[in-house]
This record gives structure tokens, C-alpha cells and sequence, in this order.
């Protein structure tokens, strides 16, 4: 660390700390050169997660637009801002176990997953969008395969 005074690179650790509850480690250091305490912070740094549109474009992954999009899907909906979080956090820590670059593709498939399981209807309208359907063709079939997938197997 370089001393906010006199910029010398030569100081000692004189406390450690946990801070920001677990986030971050708060360490107060003294100069070896002047003698003045200062306070530094060390946290992780996470390394940023891209999206990769069909288009081939980049941009970094926001959760706020996650959030926004499954929110218009979920409106009026049974659906409160926590699992709306809680949903984007989910699809965000699965992405980033995956790889560094995540396709829309994939962030559209997690998402839907997680919707399934949280509310049918704000499935089928994340769907429609999602997976651009064009008639009520494509909503039957959506429903049908999600029928499917709910209804438990009966064992005759």
C-alpha cells in the first residue's frame, strides 16, 4: 500500500479486522516512513460476467434488467420483489459457475426454470417473449409440455 501522505510503499499492519460481515477485511496500517495510521479495505474481487447476445454483441451481465424483465412477466402475479431477487441471484450464481461469458440463451433457459417451479403463468408470458411466439399454436404447446412436466406420474 502507498501512504496517503508522504507515498512511501514501506508501512506495517498494525490491526485486521473482519468487516462488512465477512465481505471484507479492514486493516489499519502505520507508515514506516512518517508515522501516519490509515485505514485500508480488502474484498474480493468477483470477476464480471458478460453476456453474449445472438447478435454476438457483449455486454455485462445486469441484474437489475433480469429482474425488471421477470417482473413485467410476473406482474399482477402472485410474485413478490424477495423471490424476484432471490431468482435473478440464483440465475446469476449459476451462470458464473458455468463460465465467464454466458449466452442469452442460457440466462433465458435458467430463468425459465426457476420460473416453472414459482409461478405458471408468469412462466408462459416469460415464454412467449423468450421463445417468440407467434400464435396460439405456440401457446398450447407450452402449456401442454408444461402440464407434463407438473402433473406427477401415476403408477399403475
Amino acid at each position: 500500500m502507498r501512504c496517503p501522505t508522504c507515498a512511501s510503499v514501506d508501512d506495517k499492519v498494525v490491526d485486521s479486522r473482519v468487516a462488512d460481515d465477512g465481505a471484507a477485511i479492514r486493516r489499519r496500517r502505520e507508515c514506516l516512513a512518517c508515522g501516519r495510521r490509515y485505514t485500508t479495505y480488502e474484498r474480493l474481487e468477483e470477476a464480471p460476467l458478460t453476456v453474449v447476445k445472438r447478435s454476438g454483441d457483449r455486454e455485462p451481465f445486469d441484474r437489475a434488467k433480469l429482474v425488471a424483465g421477470v417482473a413485467a412477466a410476473a406482474k399482477n402475479r402472485p410474485v413478490d420483489a424477495e423471490q424476484l431477487a432471490m431468482l435473478a441471484g440464483d440465475v446469476e450464481e449459476e451462470l458464473r459457475m458455468i463460465a465467464p461469458d454466458a449466452s442469452t440463451e442460457s440466462v433465458g433457459l435458467a430463468v425459465l426454470r426457476r420460473l416453472e417451479v414459482l409461478d405458471h403463468v408468469a412462466y408462459l408470458r416469460f415464454a412467449s417473449v423468450y421463445k417468440g411466439f407467434e400464435d396460439l399454436q405456440d401457446f398450447e404447446r407450452e402449456v401442454v409440455a408444461l402440464a407434463k412436466s407438473t402433473v406427477p406420474k401415476s403408477h399403475t
